[in-house]
């Protein structure tokens, strides 16, 4: 319960300030079939800060430091005891769900759940929006991007679908439809459920407003549909029941919440953007960041006491 509290009021962070000077390879980050990003370059002009701003970002540099330190304690802590409690031939190893995991990292193995009626009708929802293709010629796809850019900008004339202004958002292009790959039009509501639900966080990350910013950023559309590809490799959706620790978990979570998904996506977006700053990372290293995100994200849904998405540690970084 100490833990628990503990972790309730600290921010995310990751102290692993290792710089990767390579350039990346898309082969490297599982489950992306091709380049997360493309050769687009952002050339807009940073705008010179006032003093109050200067101060405001060297506290929140701060705050994401320390909350880093403790984040990432705190989960090795956890992963090291539960070792110890699995690894163990104690009753309490015997009885526990996850006792029989296979040492394969992330991606070990646990028997399949048994699922209430209400996770399984939540999981065979959530895998028929994963199944659904971004369409341009559709106009409900074309209406929800027209709504995500009323929400990202709403002091701003709506351009067509095919429009140089699109690239504002961090569409590598003049059409967002062929930024989509992989991530299918969940990622679209993604954007826009992030956008409605957390529209503070969503702003400062679209407009990249926090920390001290890269010369040559991500461009921030494209790497919110990579995120959410990234999710569903992670929670392991697409093969019917998941079975990895991170999916296990996560079903626990989408039974106390329908939206889980939606919301983890949230987090992980505000997540890799602390990955982003601590790392003083530029857009060639991406693919790194995002693997970090996932590693972290993964570790934060093995702790022992979460039992909701508002239990994870970065939870706090969307609403502080």
């Amino acid at each position: 319960m100490a833990t628990r509290t503990m972790r309730r009021r600290l921010h995310h962070g990751d102290v692993d300030g290792k710089r990767n000077d390579e350039l990346f390879d898309s082969s490297e980050v599982d489950g992306l079939s091709e380049p997360l990003l493309g050769n687009h370059i952002d050339d807009s002009s940073v705008p010179v800060p006032i003093l109050e701003d200067l101060w405001d970002d060297e506290r929140r540099k701060q705050q994401i430091h320390w909350t880093f330190v403790f984040s990432q304690l705190i989960a090795q802590w956890a992963q090291w005891l539960a070792n110890i409690v699995l690894g163990s031939g104690s009753l309490i190893a015997r009885l526990l769900p996850f006792s029989s995991l296979s040492q394969n990292g992330s991606n070990r193995k646990l028997l399949q759940p048994s699922l209430s009626p209400l996770q399984e009708a939540r999981l065979r929802d959530l895998q028929q929006r994963l199944g659904v293709p971004f369409d341009g010629s559709q106009a409900e796809h074309q209406d929800a991007l027209k709504q995500l850019w009323r929400l990202a900008y709403p002091d701003r004339e709506l351009p067509s679908l095919k429009s140089e202004l699109w690239k504002d958002m961090g569409w590598q292009g003049s059409d967002p439809s062929t930024d989509f790959r992989g991530g299918g039009f969940i990622s679209l509501e993604n954007l826009i459920f992030f956008a409605k639900k957390y529209p503070d966080s969503f702003q400062r990350l679209l407009n990249k407003r926090d920390g001290t910013r890269a010369e040559w950023e991500y461009p921030f559309a494209v790497a919110g549909v990579n995120i959410s590809f990234m999710l569903a490799q992670m929670l392991d959706l697409q093969t019917g029941k998941p079975s990895t620790l991170a999916g296990v978990r996560f079903l626990e979570l989408l039974a106390d919440d329908e939206m889980a998904f939606d919301n983890l996506y949230c987090i992980a977006f505000q997540m890799m953007d602390a990955q982003w700053l601590a790392k003083r990372a530029s857009y060639m290293e991406f693919n790194d960041v995002l693997k970090s995100t996932r590693t972290q994200l993964e570790r934060e849904l093995s702790l022992e006491d979460v039992y909701t998405v508002k239990d994870l540690p970065a939870y706090n970084m969307l609403t502080g």
